[in-house]
């Protein structure tokens, strides 16, 4: 099954109602979307979405299936971690997904691309990842506990927390759906 054959991330299905309020202010920007399954959703539930990914097959994977399904995804092919940072205006989107990725230094470039009252739905693996899975291993791409709402200072913490989630592997992450102040 590729990436956007799969289902939408629990939490993106969680707060759809979030993300269609927020994205009345901007886009929804699918950061390291992969092939999709997240933007595919958000699409499909009528939002504007914008997906971004330094991996061009995937991103081709992403067009086509959005295509195959008649939505409209506009692609942006970056590298987050060489690049400068996201190739977004300030205050451009209306929320930001990021879910199994960790750079740490895109932080306050998601801050930044977010709109005043814009959204943050992030979910990735923790350090204790490790002890229910062998990958990844290099702790710069593991959030010790608690690490995530201390990443986003600037952002008003509406839910975090970290739990065992068996779908779509088994993984150790920590979720965190936090907002711009106004």
């Amino acid at each position: 099954m590729s990436g956007g054959d799969a289902e939408a991330a629990a939490l993106v299905r969680a707060e759809l109602g979030r993300l269609a309020a927020a994205a009345a202010r901007g886009p929804v920007l699918d950061l390291a979307c992969g092939s999709g399954r997240n933007a595919l959703a958000v699409a499909a539930a009528g939002l504007r979405v914008i997906g971004l990914d330094r991996d061009r097959a995937r991103l081709l994977l992403l067009a086509r299936s959005a295509r195959e399904r008649g939505l409209r995804v506009p692609l942006v092919q970056a590298d987050l971690e060489h690049g400068g940072g996201i190739p977004l205006a300030s205050a451009r989107c209306g929320a930001v997904l990021v879910f199994r990725y960790l750079h740490r230094p895109l932080a306050a470039e998601i801050e930044r691309v977010l709109r005043p009252g814009g959204v943050l739905l992030y979910e990735t693996f923790t350090r204790i990842h490790r002890e229910v899975v062998q990958h990844p291993r290099n702790p710069a791409f593991l959030l010790e506990p608690g690490e995530l709402p201390r990443l986003f200072a600037g952002l008003e913490v509406l839910a975090a927390e970290e739990a065992r989630v068996a779908v779509p592997a088994p993984a150790v992450v920590a979720r965190l759906v936090a907002r711009k102040p106004a």
